[in-house]
């Protein structure tokens, strides 16, 4: 519960403790450094959830290869999208990566999503904000983003951090765990 606490507390405060927390995050030798494919611009209205943005005169935009609980698992939906909004804030302009599905089905745009050449889908997986979840036949970035969750998971990093989260938000709806 310490943890939670901790973690709730550092990204309910103000922007700085939003740099603090990705600043502790380790090189992003390991990650994605640019889109493999071409990329389209999109200019942030709101941060849905942990894996999901809107965008100006685009519409919903679900990052591809990851999930975060969503708002109403509570504490870790805030928590995740508290994590995303410390690297991302409404009027930014990212870079769109689509994979081989256009959309899912909830029509929604699917995609890997880049600021400032770096890939935010594997930042949240790398920070613990978010857990891998692969939707053949978009896993252009796969085995990067499960390196990405084990160096998470071993550092107990985010989500991770919190003892009750021993069960990512996948597994739970299959009752996995």
């Amino acid at each position: 519960m310490k943890a939670l606490l901790t973690v709730a507390a550092a990204l309910a405060c103000s922007s700085a403790a939003h740099a603090q927390v990705l600043d502790s995050m380790p090189p992003a030798d390991s990650g994605p450094r640019a889109p493999i494919g071409a990329v389209s611009p999109c200019v942030v209205q709101r941060i849905v959830d942990g894996d999901t943005i809107r965008c100006r005169d685009i519409g919903l935009v679900r990052f591809i290869g990851v999930d975060s609980p969503e708002p109403t698992q509570r504490p870790f939906g805030g928590i995740a999208s508290a994590g995303l909004a410390a690297m991302l804030s409404p009027g930014d302009t990212v870079q769109l990566e689509p994979d081989v599905e256009e959309r899912d089905r909830y029509r929604r745009i699917l995609a890997y999503v880049w600021r400032d050449g770096s890939m935010l889908n594997w930042r949240m997986v790398r920070l613990g904000w978010a857990v891998v979840l692969t939707y053949r036949p978009n896993v252009q970035y796969e085995d990067q983003f499960v390196s990405a969750q084990a160096m998470a998971r071993e550092e107990r990093r985010g989500l991770w951090g919190i003892d009750a989260f021993v069960c990512p938000p996948v597994q739970r709806r299959r009752r996995a765990c």
